[in-house]
């Protein structure tokens, strides 16, 4: 008797590697249902379609992400730095993103990080009117620029944990 769940997990196991490395585009069902040692019509069965395995394969990695790295609006150099960390253990998430944002457009936002980023922004917003933050960007602004300096060690061959924590600092102290 199959166990559909475990079939499923092996299928969403197996497209995370695809989907990291190829795209959405680029992917191929034979490859994750050989990979994840099932039927390709259980993906169908299950997701629907390609593209429906992709976006739950992205809304889980995302979800993880989100779990795994909650927001300190007090603490946003050490949130930039953990996010830092979680995208040196885990760089398929920024694969994954980026791959959704290249083939759907860079407004395109997965549902799970439009949601945490209305979260995130609210508590930016409401450590600035407390006064623990400055108010020399706006929330969004601010969220902004402490996530993609979180990035940045995937774009710099000079960037650490180290840098990315500094420069988060150094921004909340500029006027």
């Amino acid at each position: 008797m199959r166990d559909k769940e475990e079939t499923k997990r092996k299928l969403l196991a197996a497209a995370v590697q695809e989907f990291a490395e190829h795209g959405i585009a680029g992917a191929r069902v034979d490859r994750i249902a050989k990979n994840a040692g099932a039927n390709k019509a259980m993906i169908y069965a299950y997701f629907c379609s390609k593209e429906g395995l992709f976006d739950e394969v992205l809304k889980q990695q995302v979800d993880a992400a989100i779990e795994a790295v909650p927001i300190t609006a007090d603490d946003l150099a050490g949130y930039a730095g953990r996010l830092f960390d979680r995208y040196v253990e885990h760089p398929e998430v920024l694969r994954l993103a980026a791959w959704h944002r290249l083939e759907n457009g860079f407004d395109a936002i997965p549902e799970a990080e439009a949601k945490a980023y209305v979260h995130k922004v609210a508590a930016i917003a409401e450590a600035q009117e407390k006064g623990e933050l400055p108010q020399h960007f706006d929330p969004e602004e601010l969220l902004s620029l402490v996530v993609h300096l979180s990035i940045l060690g995937f774009s710099s061959p000079v960037a650490s944990r180290d840098l990315v924590v500094r420069s988060v600092d150094q921004l909340l102290r500029s006027r």
